[in-house]
């Protein structure tokens, strides 16, 4: 009873797994593993006939492996043991050598064709099957030998001439395959007239190539699966050498073991299409690899474009856009595509000579079908249309316009364009304005103008000057009157709204600079009241408040001198600590520490004589001099490794290392030259990478006995050459953002902007020859995405600097400063390709400025009392401080 029991368990198991299978299936069809467990389930069950059903609903669907073909192959050569059933063995074998070229399916084929030679015709058909198998795989560098001895096998059983064995070895070793020594010689000891030379030269050749492929193949032997990099180095070799049949094969060994790699059927597909162009090679390769990655548009697309290429019928075309519109695309963007494509192929069949024809309506009612196709399929799908800029039909308007001289029926399209959103976008107003410009007439181009003038919300200014170029032209007076009449209403209106933006920006900035003074200021008292409970001594005590109200300004760094650079992009300015320090503080200012071993060196003190020396003036030039920040506090021998960096500028005539009481780095010091002329050498190693944080190298100056030296100089308008990348991939370098956008133009200078760690912010400024190629850059490189980031892209237009953003600025002056209009990198990506020069509004001069120049004129008209000649006078250290106490 209990192995009774056992048994009806696993029947009601087997068969609750049956029926789960095929429920699951009548669900959905194209479940590739639900297929599989029910064809091991049926096969199991010993259920022949709807086993081959199962298979056969399978190889419908999808390719099937070799492993699920060899065995359906030998099921059904075991049902078909009669002879009148042959053919049907050999249909499927047919079918199966069409999914992926496998040496064990044709070397199967082969064997099993050996059954029938007795039939009429059977060895001439042995043969011929034998043909087709060393065609198709006698080159595979491992398994071919296998079909080769195979063949010769065959013939000396049936007992043919000496001479075909002959042709097969001498073919065979001119082929490189792995082992082919002992082929070699086998022949030599078979032939009974020796090798002959030719076909020693052969060998040699074929040997001397294999040599060459055998690391390859070595490699992949040695590889764990999938094996892709190494079978695409592979492809590539076999590319340079130049066979188009090894270049085939060794495809169609990568696609064997990686046939759901969409990227290696595209670059098959490719060579097929420019190399070999065999019609029927090309369109079964296509075939295969749409059905091994039905979800890949850009296969299907590459399929349609080779039938039509190769001739293919209509019918055959269309079926083909149909199966792909059923693909099952990940993304709304690429039915679109696949329709463009389709749509492209039906305007390439119309002869637009003939007022009408079937073409030309099969292609009008494609053009309307893409249309509902992408309303009611697409977009309840994806939730989006995958064409906002309506490009479908724009191109049906277009053709309209051009080949069937229809402009009634394009107007009528952009009007539909424009109910779609777009009547917002100038670039789209613009499309419509040059069409009506080539095909149309006066009148509906000045009627698109004045209706772009009401609408253009991104650049109005652009379409208002091409309004007013447009009747400067064509227009009478009244046209003139009436443009510009429209055109500064609607700017007029523009610059309020932009005004109101503007002044909502300034009021949510002023507040967060406020929360963070107020941070600041908490964190600046906790530190107090901690100094104050350690009670230390009185001087111990302002010397910790100063260093901690210096830290305000330094709170990304402990180091004394905090830079904010900004060489032309950031628009940044620099602060920093001489060697006369924070507010008249005086430092050692040739502090070097005592000799290694003593206690003196140990707390960093120097000695006294030391100190004495270093400050006499003689020993000290700040013209020869170079100061050095940024540096990691845990760089060891500061005053080696900096010789070495600074060695090759020139004689060195001493190091200025600054260390802490305790004898630690601080981060900084100075290189003074024995001559002037090498500062500016050692200024260009400004940013070296220095155990991985960027070295600061700036001239030695101190700011207190010359308050009004500026050193550092950045541009305050529009940088309309370069760009700016925000949003990259912490991962990416200069060498590959400089390979991302070397194809929109020459490019000057590609810089990665950093914290003072050194570690990325993700940021880049990229400069390129001219205005057009920046332009260019930003209209294509913004949104697409980079190691899965989503980049963005604008032209560089620096901000105006705060006050605020320097040490002893008031916060009364920040306030009174305007800010820019359209935000800290414009208003739009595109401000600077669609904006016309003339309706430019300069607030700087648009050359460089020296650093602090326009602030510092802002914070002087606001609060500073002018003279009698209406200047006004610059602010000195003393008068901010006053206002900081006055607050």
């Amino acid at each position: 009873l209990r192995a009774t029991f056992d048994i009806f368990n696993c029947v009601v198991q087997h068969l609750t797994l049956l029926f789960s299978a095929m429920f699951q299936l009548s669900i959905n069809a194209f479940d590739y593993n639900c297929h599989v467990d029910l064809i091991k389930l049926l096969k199991q069950e010993g259920e022949l006939l709807r086993l081959r059903k199962a298979r056969q609903k399978m190889s419908e669907l999808f390719p099937l492996t070799e492993e699920i073909w060899l065995d359906w192959l030998k099921d059904e050569i075991r049902l078909t043991e009669e002879e009148p059933n042959r053919e049907k063995v050999y249909e499927l074998f047919e079918r199966a050598k069409k999914d992926y070229i496998c040496p064990d399916i044709w070397l199967e084929y082969a064997q099993y064709s050996i059954g029938g030679m007795g039939s009429p015709g059977g060895i001439d058909k042995v043969r011929s099957i034998f043909e087709r198998a060393v065609t198709a795989v006698g080159l595979h560098m491992t398994k071919g030998q296998t079909v080769w001895e195979a063949y010769r096998e065959f013939e000396n059983a049936i007992l043919s001439t000496l001479e075909r064995i002959h042709t097969l070895f001498r073919r065979q070793l001119a082929i490189p395959l792995m082992d082919m020594e002992a082929t070699y010689a086998e022949y030599e000891e078979w032939s009974e007239q020796g090798v002959s030379e030719m076909v020693k030269h052969q060998y040699k050749k074929a040997l001397q190539q294999m040599e060459k492929c055998k690391p390859f193949e070595e490699s992949l032997l040695a590889a764990e699966p999938p094996k892709l990099a190494e079978y695409q180095t592979y492809i590539d070799f076999e590319l340079k050498e130049g066979d188009p049949a090894r270049v085939q094969i060794t495809f169609e060994r990568t696609l064997g073991e990686n046939c759901l790699v969409p990227d290696m059927w595209a670059k098959y597909t490719t060579y097929l299409d420019r190399q070999l162009k065999i019609k029927d090679m090309v369109l079964s390769t296509h075939e295969r690899a749409v059905r091994n990655c039905p979800w890949t548009m850009g296969l299907w697309k590459s399929y349609v474009l080779a039938l039509e290429r190769h001739g293919a019928d209509h019918q055959t075309v269309s079926d083909v856009f149909e199966k792909a519109l059923n693909a099952g695309f990940i993304q709304a963007t690429d039915y679109v595509e696949i329709w463009q494509a389709y749509l492209d192929y039906l305007r390439r069949r119309v002869d637009f000579s003939k007022e009408s024809s079937k073409e030309l309506e099969e292609l009008r009612g494609a053009f309307s079908r893409s249309l509902d196709y992408m309303k009611q399929d697409v977009e309840e799908r994806f939730g989006e249309s995958g064409d906002p800029s309506c490009i479908i039909m724009q191109i049906w308007a277009r053709i309209e316009a051009l080949h069937c001289k229809n402009m009634q029926k394009a107007r009528e399209l952009w009007d539909i364009i424009m109910t779609k959103g777009n009547a917002k976008y100038a670039n789209m107003w613009l499309e419509y304005y040059n069409l009506e410009r080539s095909y149309g007439d006066p009148v509906h181009c000045r009627k698109a103008l004045h209706r772009a003038v009401q609408c253009t919300s991104d650049y109005p200014e652009h379409v208002c000057e091409v309004l007013l170029t447009f009747e400067r032209v064509e227009g009478s007076l009244e046209d003139w009157d009436l443009a510009v009449q429209k055109t500064e209403t609607r700017l007029n209106r523009v610059n309020e709204q932009r005004a109101k933006v503007a002044v909502k920006e300034a009021n949510m900035a002023r507040q967060e600079d406020d929360r963070a003074d107020h941070r600041r200021k908490a964190k600046s008292d906790k530190k107090s009241q901690k100094k104050v409970q350690k009670g230390t001594r009185a001087g111990e005590k302002r010397r910790a408040e100063q260093d901690d109200y210096h830290n305000e300004w330094n709170e990304d760094s402990e180091q004394a001198p905090k830079r904010h650079r900004g060489n032309g992009d950031q628009a940044t300015e620099e602060y920093m600590e001489t060697e006369t320090g924070l507010f008249g503080r005086n430092a050692p200012p040739g502090y070097k520490p005592a000799p290694p071993g003593t206690k003196k060196a140990q707390q960093g003190v120097a000695d006294p004589a030391q100190r004495q020396n270093d400050d006499k003036p003689e020993l000290r030039n700040d013209k020869s001099s170079v100061f050095i920040s940024n540096l990691a506090y845990t760089l060891e021998e500061p005053d080696a490794k900096l010789r070495t960096l600074f060695e090759t500028c020139g004689p060195i005539k001493q190091i200025r290392p600054v260390f802490s009481n305790k004898g630690n780095f601080k981060g900084y010091g100075y290189v003074q030259f024995e001559s002037p002329v090498c500062v500016p050498e050692a200024l260009k190693l400004d940013r070296r990478e220095v155990e991985g944080r960027p070295m600061f190298v700036s001239p030695c100056v101190d700011k207190n006995k010359n308050p009004d030296f500026k050193v550092f100089k950045y541009e305050t308008a529009m940088e309309k050459q370069k760009i700016f990348i925000s949003g990259l991939p912490f991962s990416c370098t200069k060498e590959q953002l400089e390979e991302l956008c070397k194809s929109h133009g020459t490019i000057k200078e590609v810089r990665l902007v950093t914290y003072r760690s050194g570690k990325p912010k993700g940021l880049a400024y990229v400069e390129f020859a001219d205005e057009a190629q920046a332009s260019q850059a930003v209209l294509k490189m913004d949104g697409i995405d980079v190691e899965g980031n989503k980049i963005s892209v604008a032209i560089s237009n620096p901000p105006r600097r705060n006050m605020m953003d320097r040490p002893g600025s008031s916060r009364f002056t920040s306030d009174l400063m305007p800010r820019q209009t359209y935000g800290s990198r414009g208003r739009g990506r595109t401000q600077l390709s669609l904006l016309p020069r003339s309706l430019h509004r300069h607030s700087a001069p648009a050359g460089k400025v020296e650093n602090g120049t326009a602030a510092e004129q802002a914070a002087a008209t606001a609060s500073a009392p002018a003279n009698a000649a209406g200047e006004t006078k610059p602010l000195s250290n003393s008068d901010f401080a006053r206002m900081l106490l006055s607050k």
